[in-house]
């Protein structure tokens, strides 16, 4: 059986005393799309924060057959895990390409004289911030910024990439593009947990999928199945999202 490139098992993480994960498992096989999707305060965010080492956090993270559980951010950086956060965070008083060079920090770090040749590969991807690259970043709509989240995450060369609410705030046509971006980079190899609201856009991208609940998982599965699922459909894809 192949070791998958995520496994969790027995999460918990939270706030302090308030615990907002209560013991979840999941896991991503490589090259894969995974899904998490729920309400509001579900704790979605929390997860991917948790794998990221940006919260604490208790039980089993195996990455790549190997506990990281005791790691730091970096060194979860370091081994090729990266974060696309809900409000992006990007740098707005620098150009959108200087962005895109701080990304890269994994890369310089492991040596990687061809680091530069990824901002080709993601310009490849985003054309629209080639043409912006000089741009500053805080002058960029909603969805360019987004895609340069996400380019600037592809630049240290991840074969963990999540996604926090990549759609969020974002039009009914860029929420389509930002989806045909994600099913592009499963093609590249790069394994994808992606967190969304928008439920309907995620399964029709993803593998698999796991509906959070409350802090814990309270369905997973084959992500067509999960979108044939009754309760599935009553909860989250009753009407049309867009």
């Amino acid at each position: 059986m192949t070791t998958p490139l995520l496994r969790i098992r027995n999460l918990h993480a939270g706030y302090g005393r308030a615990e907002v994960l209560h013991g979840i498992a999941l896991q991503a096989d490589k090259g894969s799309v995974v899904t998490v999707i729920g309400p509001n305060g579900a704790g979605k965010s929390t997860l991917l924060n948790a794998l990221m080492a940006i919260l604490p956090a208790k039980g089993g993270i195996e990455y790549q057959g190997q506990s990281i559980a005791a790691l730091s951010l970096e060194e979860r950086v370091m081994l090729g895990i990266a974060l696309v956060p809900e409000k992006r965070e990007l740098f707005g008083t620098m150009p959108v390409e200087d962005n895109l060079v701080l990304g890269a920090f994994r890369q310089v770090r492991l040596r990687n004289k061809q680091w530069r040749d990824q901002i080709d590969q993601v310009y490849t991807l985003f054309p629209r911030l080639k043409e912006r690259r000089a741009q500053l970043a805080g002058t960029l709509s909603g969805g360019e910024r987004q895609m340069l989240a996400v380019g600037r995450a592809l630049m240290s060369r991840p074969s963990l990439l999540m996604l926090d609410e990549p759609s969020l705030g974002l039009a009914p046509l860029v929420v389509q593009e930002i989806f045909r971006t994600v099913e592009a980079l499963r093609a590249t190899g790069v394994t994808i947990l992606l967190v969304e609201q928008n439920a309907r856009a995620a399964l029709e991208v993803a593998d698999h999928g796991y509906v959070l609940e409350m802090g814990n998982v309270s369905l997973e599965g084959p992500a067509r199945q999960l979108a044939g699922d009754s309760r599935v459909i009553d909860t989250y894809l009753g009407a049309a999202r867009t």
